[in-house]
């Protein structure tokens, strides 16, 4: 079903408080867009009021400022990702797509950096500076909090080269030499100044259903969460626990030590074992060093390992399907090393040769993407017709339903963005999975990985999310493309998950 797109928008404005910042920006970049003189100060808000009269229009704040921060220096770039009023006659103005403008603005060698600016009714110094700097503001100016308004609920950003500093303030005699710097850089900053204002625009996001958490993350998660809340910090963890950096993050800043292999971890500590699995061998490590094990291996890829010993113990060569340099490959493949084989690609499944081709069966990793697995094991059998099949199907339902919701998204969207680390192969399928569909299709940490020209006369967009990832990681680039224009944000259901694994006994009172 098609979905109606939102209200329009009026043309964009990028709004240059002096006249020496609005001829820095007289370059070919903004060529055919139009840069307002607003003036200094208050007598930027008669600008506000014939712009706002006009209706929802992007509206893009570009200029000089001082710093607040110390690490902010002469020649840097500032993006606000909010802006505050120093005098309180507004409320603070959030700017959801500070993260992607200031990438475009790194991409073009610029030092930048993203943080809150506040607006004051005249040049600060001295006390008052020191004040501002407190509150966590990283720069100050005089026009940022006034001339939000002019957007009228429309797109708003603030760009602000830096001028001035605690250290080299406003009025010295190194301040001209530092202008010129500025004003050349504010010159550089406009090709990312176009990107955000050709981002702009009405649009709507489908969100795939299911997405983000499935039961084994889920599940994993919690068992390092409680092995803190039983035992104290630090608790190990081999291998990240999943494959996403915001949830390591997490758990690291809550007292989880990650390391890479359990000879790491002090003789006696408790360590947790990631989701992905290990390999015996990796167990009778720990049990070497005295380490008490909780298991945090996702029951379907535990699933796997039990086929793998199943068939190698009745002496069968065991084909598996899937990317040898991926932790749970490594894992499936120590339970019988001398008697699996990595398939990778349908050309490898054309060309591996078995012992014995009546002792043969094959398995799959958990996160491959369908369509792919099953043309492998299609060969397989074709090659191999007395070759065993698992009982179920290996790859896990979380990856299928995923894929499955990506899919039917992608088949009314211009553009599909997955959020999920590079590291996690059931995301890294999903923007295959699209892709293969013919659409555009990106996988991104974060919003801050959102690369601005991929929305250019984009109008429709389907976002899902890695089985890895955390659902609020959806919520942040829902709220930046919002900050981008009007959005109308609709779902696509493929189905319904209500799994939920049972927790090992070490953490389950």
């Amino acid at each position: 079903m098609t979905t109606p797109l939102p209200a329009t928008l009026g043309p964009p404005v990028v709004c240059a408080p002096l006249g020496v910042e609005r001829r820095a920006l007289d370059v070919g970049a903004l060529r055919g867009v139009r840069v307002v003189r607003t003036g200094m100060g208050r007598r930027a808000g008669g600008a506000v009021a014939a712009l706002a009269a006009d209706g929802p229009r992007p509206v893009l704040v570009a200029g000089v400022a001082g710093a607040l921060a110390p690490q902010v220096r002469p020649g840097d770039v500032v993006v606000a990702d909010e802006v505050r009023d120093a005098t309180g006659a507004r409320g603070p103005v959030t700017v959801p797509t500070a993260r992607p403008l200031a990438a475009a603005l790194r991409a073009q060698g610029l030092r930048v950096h993203v943080g809150p600016v506040v607006t004051t009714a005249q040049v600060v110094d001295g006390d008052r500076r020191i004040a501002l700097a407190t509150t966590g503001a990283l720069a100050v100016d005089m026009e940022s909090a006034v001339l939000a308004a002019a957007a009228a609920g429309g797109p708003f950003a603030v760009v602000r080269v830096v001028v001035d500093t605690p250290g080299a303030p406003l009025l010295r005699p190194g301040t001209p030499a530092r202008g010129l710097t500025a004003l050349r850089t504010l010159r550089r900053t406009a090709p990312a100044l176009r990107a955000w204002l050709d981002a702009t625009g009405p649009r709507t996001v489908t969100l795939a259903e299911p997405r983000s958490f499935c039961a084994g993350v889920e599940r994993a998660i919690e068992i390092v969460d409680r092995a803190l809340d039983q035992f104290g910090a630090p608790v190990y963890v081999r291998r990240q626990i999943v494959h996403n950096a915001h949830v390591v993050r997490r758990l690291t800043e809550r007292g989880a030590v990650f390391v890479q292999e359990v000879d790491e971890v002090p003789r006696g500590a408790h360590v947790v074992l990631a989701a992905h699995g290990v390999s015996p061998a990796v167990r009778a490590d720990a049990d070497a060093r005295g380490l008490a094990v909780v298991d945090a291996t996702c029951p379907l890829v535990a699933k796997v390992h039990t086929e793998v010993r199943r068939h190698a113990g009745r002496g069968q060569t065991v084909l598996l399907i899937g990317h040898s340099d991926h932790e749970e490959v490594e894992g499936t493949v120590g339970e019988a090393p001398s008697q699996v084989t990595v398939v990778e690609d349908e050309q490898h499944a054309r060309t591996v040769e078995v012992p014995d081709a009546s002792r043969v069966a094959y398995a799959m990793q958990t996160t491959l993407a369908v369509d792919e697995a099953m043309r492998i094991a299609t060969i397989l059998r074709e090659r191999f017709p007395a070759i065993r099949a698992p009982r179920q199907d290996d790859i896990c339902y979380a990856t299928t339903n995923r894929q499955r919701a990506v899919r039917a998204v992608a088949a009314d969207v211009d553009l599909v963005v997955v959020v999920g680390s590079p590291n996690s192969s059931n995301s890294r399928r999903l923007a295959e999975v699209a892709a293969r569909d013919g659409v555009p299709a990106h996988l991104v940490e974060d919003v801050g990985e959102l690369d601005l020209a991929w929305f250019a006369g984009v109008r429709r967009i389907g976002l899902s999310a890695g089985a890895s990832a955390p659902d609020d990681l959806v919520d942040e680039v829902v709220s930046c493309v919002s900050g981008l224009g009007p959005v109308t944000v609709t779902a696509t259901s493929t189905g319904s998950e209500n799994i939920r694994f049972t927790l090992p006994k070490e953490v389950s009172r």
